[in-house]
């Protein structure tokens, strides 16, 4: 929405809810989601598996219908449209990048980048043109010419990443862009989207990956299809929110405090120790103390942001 120096809202969704039939049962996988996001954010989506985020995901891409609902996509209420329509809006509005690329194996990565525009009708002239800058923004203008066996996996992502924004789309959806990529690579890519957002760019992120989400502005966390926080990435980074990890090993024991000392030779000045005439007793419990500091805060949902600020040792 726009007034008072707000920027315009780019999606809104209000009680989204889509249910999938499986057999006698009904699966919820939006249970109503109401969102907003800005024109020109950079959002992440998160949540664990079976939390809704690929269902949302198609809602927002215009790739399925919700069950029930509003959704409204850059002013115009797109949950009643149909098929075809949908499609129009999804090729004019929405520029896709996927985990696996989706490139065509024996085109050119121009020609690849072209394939938004030929759905759309543009001339061959104008395609060629529109490609080629695409491919300039990504820093990919001397490799338009190499199909996708040519080309490493970063470069792949690149191509994919112009063949999204060749339409000048509203919104660049991006679904775990960098699942496929090594860590070095990915950072390479992220710097990608970072430099669209700077440009202007709506970015919307669904990812299961903190560092990822940390690049954001805004992190939305869905959990059985419902949306169950909203933040910042700044509030969201303060609150030391981060990927679960392992328990640590547990420290070695240390040596009892009533083990018998190393047996000593007698001398004629000392005589052994005389072994204990009374049973050891159990060990007292553990007092309960509050944690060494850097040491990970259990949750009983790790997805979900802490409810109260963290210990700080009583300090």
């Amino acid at each position: 929405m726009s007034g008072n120096g707000r920027m315009k809202s780019i999606i809104v969704t209000r009680d989204l809810r889509k249910d999938y039939v499986m057999g006698t049962e009904t699966v919820h996988a939006l249970a109503g989601v109401d969102i907003e996001i800005l024109r020109n954010e950079y959002v992440s989506i998160m949540g664990p598996s079976g939390s809704g985020k690929s269902t949302l995901m198609n809602m927002i891409g215009c790739l399925d219908s919700p069950t029930s609902g509003e959704y409204v996509l850059n002013g115009q209420a797109v949950q009643d449209l149909s098929d075809d329509n949908l499609a129009r809006i999804r090729n004019r509005e929405i520029g896709f990048v996927f985990q696996t690329f989706n490139l065509l194996p024996r085109a050119t990565a121009l020609h690849n980048v072209e394939l938004p525009l030929i759905y759309a009708g543009v001339s061959s002239k104008k395609r060629q043109e529109r490609a080629a800058h695409a491919l300039e923004i990504v820093q990919l203008a001397d490799r338009m010419d190499h199909k996708p066996n040519e080309l490493s996996g970063g470069q792949r992502q690149r191509v994919a990443i112009a063949r999204a924004l060749v339409n000048d789309p509203s919104i660049l959806l991006a679904d775990e862009p960098t699942g496929n990529l090594d860590s070095s690579t990915s950072e390479e890519i992220m710097d990608v989207f970072d430099a669209l957002h700077e440009n202007g760019q709506t970015v919307i992120m669904v990812t299961h990956e903190y560092d990822i989400a940390a690049r954001s502005q805004r992190v939305i966390t869905l959990v059985d299809g419902k949306v169950e926080a909203q933040m910042s990435v700044d509030y969201y980074l303060a609150r030391g929110i981060k990927q679960p990890t392992a328990a640590p090993a547990p420290a070695p024991a240390s040596a009892p405090e009533t083990a018998p000392a190393p047996e000593i030779a007698p001398t004629r000045e000392t005589a052994p120790t005389p072994p204990p005439t009374t049973a050891p007793m159990d060990p007292p419990p553990p007092e309960a103390a509050p944690p060494a500091p850097g040491t990970p805060r259990p949750l009983s949902n790790p997805w979900a942001p802490p409810r109260t600020p963290p210990l700080d040792g009583g300090r």
